[in-house]
């Protein structure tokens, strides 16, 4: 079994020697067939890595930050101890995997280093000519004769094109043909770049160049990283030792990213992901003026939800109490006025056109090419699909939350509607207890309020309950589409079209490694080569016709949900200070009632006390007058007893003039006496 580098070819059975971290192999140089000692080491460099057609168009996000706090603290440490490296390039930063699975990367390949200190230079030339500053490019590449001195600075020039590289797998300075083909241009790009520019390409013969100032858009960093990232760039890719950047700086700016912490947010108006890179002792209103920067949403309309319940942030808070979050977990950002749906066109990755003629280098090329294209394909499905389940995901959310709000309501209007009958209710007690002599102050104002209250809470109610309903049409339309995206297959379909690439691929390396093929395999070549074009279709196919148009749908159903679950949301919050006026009409109206109960009880007080003088003078009177007739009936009484005595002491004198005299008369007068 055999293995082999761009210029070298040894059999693996062929040991020279083992250590503990490398093999020595007899390997034949490819050009002069010499034999040469040659070392494998276990582990891959930075360079292969980016080789891999899954990296054609950079390293993920996560992995990108490794490699940049690898290489900072790389750096760090030799700057600590006065040495230049001279040749920073990704061919000698090697990978490592950790007891944890995660990459560890070293800077190795230190034959060009010295020993240098920041105020001292050195006029010797080494380095890779893609990473080359341009004072040394032009006097090591080109070969013109000049006098200067160079610091510790040109290593930032290398780890700039090294961070582009990593960052977009591809370098940022690149002439038409290539830099090794068009020296002279790359030495033009490169001194003649304007400022705060990061890259520079020539895409025609003698044409014009293209400069950019950001981050292309096919690489796998978010917005938030680029905005940190870029800048630092800006400053070390500058060729003239006066603005470019020192190590000092370099080293502030790139710890204060790898400080940061990220909190990932999705923008379910927009239907857009962000990465929010904060440090973690900063304050919410930092964090919302980050967000306002990447979604254009001032902080006073952001509103957050976590998990599908409300998260309150107020602008004191700490960022290091905000909840963990993920990219398939983030807090869902929602506005509180209309958004339009931010996402910007899906842009596809520009592909080579495929070789018209038989040629197997081409052939193989180009395949290769595509391998790394198809890759990307596949990365933008994943995220597509994972984009319209956070958009389900937020909107089901959303209208739990309305839901939730919707309830409020209706127990506030319950609550409104029973203060109303108790009003209603002490209105109808007062009215039955008659006229009075005076009026009420303001008694017409306050049950005009109460008619008012009366005629709207219905309306209100009624509203509620058409919101109910509209919420419960929104869950079975939410559940078509989740449904759909539980049953979309298109994951699998890109991976079977890209095994399907990459086996023609890997048949293109043996058919360029043989190089002239006979009847037979051209033919299978030339067959392959037609599957190929065909996968290739089928791919843009299922990409512009299923990808993007289920995607499609849901933005375009989302921006319908938003904006009926917004309108919901702004009469929810009117009639929530609508119904602290209500509540405040009505304790008016209880309070007025209050007042006109004790006016009405004291009135009737006062009307008691008086009919009970009244009465009782009136009874006084009927006493004195009976008391009299009782007085006179005593009278009479008395005048007819003396009446009758009378009458019987002159029967008795009669009858005494017939008898003898005695002293019984004057015993019976004195016996009668008593009685009168």
């Amino acid at each position: 079994m055999t293995a082999s580098t761009a210029h070298h070819l040894w059999s693996l059975e062929d040991t020279l020697g083992q250590g503990a971290t490398a093999s020595v192999y007899k390997a034949r140089n490819k050009v002069s067939e010499l034999f040469h000692a040659l070392i494998s080491f276990p582990y891959r460099c930075l360079l292969t890595v980016l080789e891999d057609p899954e990296n054609a168009f950079g390293l993920p996000e996560s992995e990108f930050l490794i490699v940049l706090r690898c290489v900072v603290h790389g750096m760090n440490h030799l700057r600590e101890n006065g040495v230049v490296h001279r040749d920073i390039k990704p061919g000698n930063i090697m990978r490592q995997v950790g007891e944890d699975g995660r990459s560890v990367y070293k800077l190795t390949d230190f034959g060009a280093a010295r020993e240098l200190e920041d105020d001292e230079t050195f006029v010797s030339i080494y380095g890779t000519e893609e990473y080359l500053h341009p004072d040394m490019y032009e006097r090591a590449v080109l070969r013109k004769p000049q006098q200067k001195a160079y610091g510790v600075t040109v290593d930032l020039w290398s780890i700039g094109v090294t961070f582009y590289h990593v960052a977009t797998g591809c370098l940022p300075f690149i002439p038409f043909g290539g830099p090794r083909r068009n020296k002279e241009i790359m030495y033009k790009i490169t001194t003649e770049k304007p400022e705060r520019a990061i890259a520079g390409v020539q895409k025609v013969e003698d044409g014009t160049i293209e400069w950019s100032y950001q981050l292309p858009h096919f690489c796998q960093l978010s917005e938030g990283l680029k905005m940190q990232l870029v800048p630092v760039l800006a400053n070390i890719l500058e060729v003239s030792q006066e603005k470019c950047w020192g190590f000092d700086q370099f080293f502030a700016a790139t710890t204060d990213i790898l400080h940061r912490v990220t909190i990932h947010i999705f923008s379910l108006q927009q239907a857009t992901a962000h990465s929010i890179y904060v440090h973690f002792y900063n304050t919410a209103s930092i964090f919302f003026e980050e967000v306002q920067i990447q979604t254009g949403i001032e902080p006073e309309f952001q509103k957050y939800l976590f998990q599908g319940h409300p998260l309150p942030l107020e602008p004191c808070m700490k960022v290091v109490n905000l909840p963990p979050t993920t990219p398939d977990r983030p807090i869902f950002l929602l506005s509180r006025r209309p958004e339009k749906i931010a996402a910007l066109p899906i842009k596809e990755p520009e592909t080579r056109p495929m070789p018209t003629r038989f040629d197997v280098i081409a052939d193989h090329s180009f395949s290769r090419s595509m391998v790394g294209v198809i890759h990307q394909y596949l990365r933008m499905v994943r995220v597509l699909l994972k984009h319209r389940d956070l958009i389900l995901q937020g909107v089901y959310s959303y209208i739990e939350s309305v839901r939730i709000e919707c309830n409020n309501t209706a127990h506030k209007i319950a609550m409104v509607n029973m203060k109303l009958l108790s009003c209603l209710s002490t209105e109808e007690t007062l009215k039955t207890l008659g006229q009075f002599p005076f009026e009420f102050p303001d008694s017409s104002d306050y049950k005009q309020k109460l008619r008012l209250i009366q005629e709207k809470l219905p309306v209100y109610g009624s509203n509620i309950r058409e919101y109910q309903s509209k919420l419960q049409h929104l869950h079975v339309e939410l559940a078509k589409h989740s449904e759909r995206l539980a049953e979309d297959k298109s994951i699998q379909k890109m991976e079977v079209l890209l095994n399907k690439i990459v086996a023609i691929h890997q048949q293109y390396r043996k058919d360029r490694v043989t190089g002239k093929l006979n009847y037979n395999d051209e033919q299978i070549h030339k067959f392959e080569k037609l599957n190929l074009s065909s996968h290739i279709k089928k791919v843009k196919k299922l990409f512009c016709d299923d990808c993007l148009q289920k995607h499609q749908e849901v933005c375009t159903a989302v921006e319908i949900w938003n904006s009926a679950l917004y309108d919901m949301q702004s009469r929810l919050d009117q009639f929530s200070s609508f119904f602290l006026q209500l509540i405040g009409d009505l304790q008016i109206c209880e309070g007025h009632q209050t007042k006109v109960t004790v006016l009405i009880y004291t009135y009737y007080i006062f009307m008691d006390s008086n009919i009970l003088c009244s009465r009782m003078k009136r009874l006084r009177d009927e006493m004195e007058t009976l008391a009299r007739e009782l007085q006179n009936n005593n009278h009479m009484i008395e005048r007819y007893r003396i009446f009758e005595i009378s009458m019987a002491v002159g029967k008795l004198a009669s009858a005494s003039s017939l008898l003898p005299q005695a002293t019984a008369p004057k015993q019976t007068t004195d016996a009668i006496s008593p009685w009168l």
